[in-house]
């Protein structure tokens, strides 16, 4: 085997090999399919939960380097529920998120890094609410990813955890007889576009 020959066989295995590696893939979050829970302490004796539906969001993914991964989501603050209209009204009034002034919330990541365990991430970002931007970090999990059997597009999906003071957004108020720690549930579905023929 000749070396010219030999190089021809190896620029030909880089090429492919190349070709091989998944390409990073930008979805978009399907608000139908994804869900964001605050749970907190009131007076000691109850752990209400409150949802935030998202409005919008991007996730740029890397299977390859997920450290180059990135997302972006926003949430319309107006449609906080937690199946208690009165408390529904108070969380959107002044002394909480003051929605008719600030309509919506944001999270954008600033680094992912590789957790231990299968699937495991640590996604750390800007959490801006009222106009107060502070650094969160979520603890992650793949679900899975792969062809949406109904949508017949890539789709992907996580969980997510963290706990936050909600103090530090300027929403502190009645603590600390209802609690400064909130704890963050979150699962969301996120679908690609149709790739081309």
């Amino acid at each position: 085997m000749t070396t010219r020959f030999r190089a021809s066989l190896l620029a030909s295995a880089l090429l492919f090999a190349g070709s091989a590696v998944a390409a990073p893939v930008t979805y978009t979050l399907d608000p139908g399919h994804t869900q964001v829970f605050a749970t907190w302490t009131h007076m000691g004796f109850s752990k209400p939960s409150a949802g935030f539906p998202i409005g919008s969001g991007t996730l740029n993914w890397d299977a390859e380097n997920p450290t180059a991964s990135s997302v972006s989501v926003e949430f319309p603050m107006g449609k906080i529920t937690t199946l208690v209209p009165k408390l529904d009204e108070h969380l959107s009034a002044a002394d909480f998120f003051d929605v008719a002034q600030f309509p919506s919330a944001r999270f954008e990541s600033t680094a992912v890094e590789v957790a231990d365990g299968e699937g495991h991430y640590r996604v750390t970002g800007t959490l801006t609410i009222k106009d107060q931007s502070k650094p969160v970090t979520l603890d992650v999990q793949l679900n899975g990813s792969g062809e949406h059997p109904m949508r017949k597009v890539p789709a992907i999906g996580f969980n997510a955890t963290a706990t936050i003071k909600r103090s530090d957004f300027g929403v502190g108020a009645y603590a600390p007889a209802v609690s400064d720690e909130i704890e963050l549930h979150i699962t969301t579905e996120a679908v690609a576009a149709k790739p081309a023929p």
